[in-house]
């Protein structure tokens, strides 16, 4: 018994000391908590008591058990089922490392049906997670789901050495891809610094040709001479061109050739030579020196990222009118743009969201008109069919319609996605071209059309019903019946909606980890009365059409993955205008929740006029035939060299016409993969173009990835073994299980563009689909289990 307290203070902590169990002083408090709820208490009961006390440092002796013996495959939930089995409140080390094993093995026996299949799924998390396992670890893990199988002695020998030997094998893959991918990595930023250092300015371009300043400068300007790169000097600011000796020797068995068709060009009372335009004289000397590598490498040119409109060659073949549609959200931009395209007789919608893309499908389907689907993952065709709804990057550049749809332009400013809608609203190869957005993407809409040639035609609409902001902010005991509370992260929305929860109400979630087919059954339940709150993200600005009638934020700053600052106005009136949806209501109201902000900064949001952007030039990012282009010419297979060369050369800072898209993700990927054998540089372009989180090791995770396919093994696709049943889930493996939907998406996607490396996708949408509907049961059956809970 403790010695250390003195006279008992209340009944609870009386039993206690007369129980005569020994209690910790840093036990105490929570211990006679307990007891006083249970009071009058027997020893027994306060046996029972001290042992829930004490399993939550069970639980953590037994994570750090595991942690020391090398087992990375133990989750907290193994160490919390591990405590709970634990009756004896004086419990010993051996005991709970006993009933960790005990637990442990219930989970893999439990994960799948056969040892092969459990060891697949456990070392596949551990290589999600981006922490693959050793030869060593993997033969262990491998003892412990041959033992928890009951596998023979004989045939768990055979298991854990074949486990080993592969985990090994792999592992000595992935070390020798890195290697490789680092000394490529060197070499390359070697061969940069090198060929920067070569560089000379126009001044030395005559020396090396043997011709004069003024046929150099005439050339030059001509296209015939390639321009390496164009910089901004520090003094003054002068732009300076600089060339690349390599290049500008070979072009001296070209100086007679393009003399000649100078003359040609030349008129009988011609002017001299020195003041005719370049452009005539490149018009011939490019017909002399046709056929040519020097020509071919300055058409190369001519198609880089600083003449961007030009690598669309079907789009600019055609005569395009863009119509730009804008206005707020509820004014019928895209009801008006559908019509349209659906009277056609051929044409595309393209989306930002995979989610949009089948709303669009169905829009046109409701119109009569059949559509086939292309998202990143999946490809739904439909025969005979002229129309198509896809996403943004699904944009099919070569196949002419006479209409197309592009929503939502105002993400030409997204730093991750605008260049994906720079090259849509360029290159969409349609003779009516709809630009629909918020007021904010005309004037980058316009610098395109211009860019382009193209007609530009402005059509601006008007919600179809009233917006209010509230003039005070709303307690959370108001919320009612069609309100949606809007918070800017999952952890916020599930806090939320806990609260609402537990105060009776029906709670629908929307949240951007959510897969499509999730979201739009919450929305369904939103929508038909089963859930009268939905709590969501900003995800619930872009598409999903509901009955809200009020929007209110829970809070009006945002972290946006730099910093936290204040909802600007374009937020606040995308998010808060799908409030009062025509026909649901006769209008709607945008508010803020009771401490989250002031009401009047709603209204002075609302009542602000399109920003001006900080920036008009389009995004533009490299496409594959840009890589091989660049490839090509500097000689190089690497892809991080490549990438290298395109970020420091190909278009500079302060080109006027175009920004180059931020490529950190693409550097990243390439940096990790270029070292892996039996991988083309296009394949390993594709590979850095793929959707992933790097917040979940997915770089680690591609890596591994592309390892397996350049060694002709099969990538499996991530699976989630055996799923609680959705009313016993915890937080925990909901989230584990979208993380492992997320995963599922990456690998479908890739699976479309390599079959034969990813050869299970059945399985992997047979996995998806079991999962959307097991995330589902568990956010329906949560909320019956709470009620439940409280009618009892």
């Amino acid at each position: 018994m403790s010695n250390d307290f003195d006279l008992p203070s209340n009944p609870a902590e009386a039993a206690i000391l007369a129980s005569g169990l020994r209690v910790e002083a840093r036990e105490m408090p929570q211990l006679i908590r307990r007891v006083l709820r249970r009071l009058p208490a027997d020893a027994d009961t306060i046996r029972a008591e001290l042992v829930a006390v004490r399993r939550k440092f069970w639980a953590k002796a037994a994570m750090e058990m595991a942690s020391r013996a090398g087992q990375p495959w133990v989750r907290r939930a193994d160490a919390e089922a591990a405590a709970k089995r634990l009756q004896d409140p004086e419990a010993t080390p051996r005991a709970l490392r006993m009933a960790l094993d005990d637990a442990v093995a219930e989970r893999l026996r439990d994960v799948a049906d056969n040892a092969e299949s459990a060891l697949e799924i456990i070392a596949g998390e551990q290589a999600e997670e981006g922490h693959p396992l050793s030869g060593e670890r993997m033969a262990a893990l491998a003892q412990a789901v041959a033992e928890a199988h009951g596998l023979s002695t004989a045939a768990t020998a055979e298991f854990v050495l074949r486990a080993g030997r592969t985990a090994e094998r792999r592992q000595q893959d992935l070390r020798s891809a890195e290697k490789a991918a680092r000394e490529k990595r060197r070499e390359e930023v070697t061969r940069l610094r090198a060929w920067e250092k070569s560089l000379i300015g126009i001044e030395g371009v005559p020396k090396l040709l043997h011709c004069s300043e003024r046929e150099a400068l005439r050339w030059v300007g001509a296209g015939l001479i390639p321009v390496a790169r164009k910089i901004r000097s520090a003094k003054g600011g002068r732009e300076l061109w600089q060339f690349d000796p390599a290049e500008i020797v070979p072009l001296r068995r070209e100086l007679q050739a393009w003399r000649a068709a100078e003359q040609m060009a030349r008129p009988e009372r011609a002017r001299a030579p020195d003041q005719q335009r370049p452009t005539q004289i490149g018009r011939a000397a490019a017909l002399a020196g046709r056929g040519s590598k020097e020509a071919n490498q300055a058409v190369a040119r001519a198609a880089a990222l600083d003449r961007y409109a030009a690598h669309f060659a079907t789009a600019r073949a055609m005569i395009r009118r863009i119509t730009i549609i804008t206005g707020p959200t509820n004014s019928g931009k895209s009801h008006m743009a559908l019509d349209r395209l659906a009277a056609a007789e051929s044409g595309m919608a393209l989306a930002p969201l995979r989610l949009l893309a089948h709303e669009f499908r169905e829009a046109l389907a409701a119109r009569g008109v059949q559509a086939s689907l292309a998202t990143g993952e999946e490809r739904m065709p439909v025969h005979g069919s002229r129309h198509l709804a896809a996403t943004v990057e699904m944009c099919p550049f070569h196949n002419p319609v006479d209409v197309a749809l592009i929503d939502e332009a105002q993400l030409l400013h997204d730093r991750d996605r605008g260049a994906a809608w720079t090259a849509a609203i360029m290159g969409v190869p349609a003779r009516q071209v709809f630009v629909l957005g918020a007021p904010e993407c005309i004037p980058m809409v316009k610098r395109i059309a211009a860019l382009c040639g193209d007609e530009v035609e402005e059509i601006s609409l008007e919600r179809k019903s009233p917006l209010h902001a509230a003039s005070r902010s709303i307690g959370f005991g108001e919320l009612r019946a069609g309100d949606a509370l809007i918070a800017f992260s999952r952890r916020d929305v599930m806090d939320l909606r806990e609260q609402l929860v537990k105060r009776g109400r029906k709670v629908a979630v929307v949240y951007g980890a959510l897969s499509p087919e999730v979201r739009r059954a919450e929305a369904a339940r939103f929508r038909n009365g089963e859930a009268d709150i939905v709590v969501a993200t900003d995800a619930i600005g872009m598409g999903l059409n509901l009955p809200i009638r009020r929007v209110i934020f829970s809070t009006l700053r945002k972290f946006d993955g730099e910093e936290r600052r204040e909802l600007n106005s374009q937020e606040v009136k995308q998010i808060g205008g799908r409030a009062g949806r025509f026909g649901h209501h006769e209008g709607g109201i945008v508010a803020v929740l009771a401490g989250g902000g002031e009401p009047g900064f709603i209204q002075a949001m609302m009542d602000a006029p399109p920003a001006p952007p900080a920036e008009l030039r389009p995004q533009v990012q490299p496409d594959a035939e840009i890589i091989a282009a660049v490839a090509a010419e500097i000689g190089s297979d690497s892809l991080f060299g490549v990438l290298a060369r395109i970020q420091r050369a190909v278009l500079r800072k302060d080109d006027p016409n175009y920004r180059l898209a931020d490529m950190t993700q693409a550097l990243a990927i390439a940096s990790a993969i270029d070292g892996v054998a039996g991988l083309s540089l296009m394949d390993r372009w594709t590979y850095a173009l793929c959707p992933v989180d790097e917040r979940d090791n997915g770089i680690t995770r591609l890596a591994q990835w592309a390892v397996e396919h350049g060694a002709g093994r099969p990538v499996r696709p991530p699976l989630a073994g055996r799923l609680p049943p959705p009313d016993r889930a915890s937080g925990e493996e909901l989230q584990r299980a979208e993380k492992i939907h997320k995963r599922l998406v990456a690998w479908r996607w890739m699976a479309l563009r390599f079959a034969a490396a990813y050869p299970d996708f059945t399985e992997a949408e047979a996995e998806t689909d079991r999962l959307d509907s097991w995330i589902e049961d568990v956010l329906r059956q949560q909320r019956r289990t709470k009620a439940a809970t409280r009618a009892a």
